[in-house]
């Protein structure tokens, strides 16, 4: 099925997908069409478009995750257009200004479930993901980190980390001058640090500041 909201560019596509042997069951050129016509048509294969009237391609990509490989078909090559389909479920993204040729091996390759990039974003998405992976994996490191602090001891700490003094950190948690104290020697202990300066240290690589 192919999806744009240019009738000669969607009618050039479906001719060079359909000369290549493959069969073009429907066309769409706004987003809530597509998305019930595909329903309806259960292609292997959805080619999309981003820019299209009425529900973003993106929108489009993301009501019919699950249902169908969708191949973003775009002019932007923008980081921001590519990611934004990626997360939203396209199987591969290609510029417009590939070759038939090209489109064609894309379409192939995305029906039997492969990933596929215009060179140059492959990297891009790669990228993207493990800089996900490495900020999920630190997420989870602070978690593991510091199971054994108190919530009001975490608590504490992130406003030690934030530069507030003993008395401002009473005020802002309506509890005694002496009660941070004894929260924060606690914590000293607990993580086996010496002062005050250690502590932000700490806090600070943990991102709970």
């Amino acid at each position: 099925m192919v999806v744009d909201d240019h009738p000669m560019w969607r009618d050039a596509v479906a001719r060079d997908l359909g000369e290549a042997g493959m069969e073009v069951v429907a066309t769409a050129g706004e987003g809530p069409q597509a998305v019930s016509r595909a329903r309806a048509a259960r292609p292997d294969v959805l080619v999309l478009d981003l820019n299209l009237p009425g529900l973003p391609g993106a929108e489009v990509c993301r009501q019919l995750a699950g249902e169908v490989r969708v191949l973003v078909l775009s002019a932007s090559g923008e980081q921001r257009d590519v990611l934004e389909a990626v997360k939203a479920g396209a199987t591969g993204y290609l510029v417009k200004s590939a070759s038939a040729a090209e489109l064609v091996d894309a379409v192939r390759r995305t029906a039997s479930g492969e990933p596929v990039f215009t060179p140059g974003l492959a990297g891009l998405v790669l990228g993207e993901y493990r800089r996900l992976a490495a900020a999920a994996a630190a997420s989870t490191a602070v978690a593991d980190d510091v199971p054994h602090l108190t919530e009001r001891e975490t608590e504490v700490l992130r406003l030690v980390a934030k530069g507030l003094t003993y008395r401002q950190i009473a005020e802002r948690l309506v509890i005694s001058h002496r009660t941070v104290q004894n929260h924060v020697q606690n914590t000293l202990g607990k993580l086996q640090l010496h002062n005050r300066a250690e502590l932000v240290r700490y806090a600070i690589e943990r991102g709970l500041d």
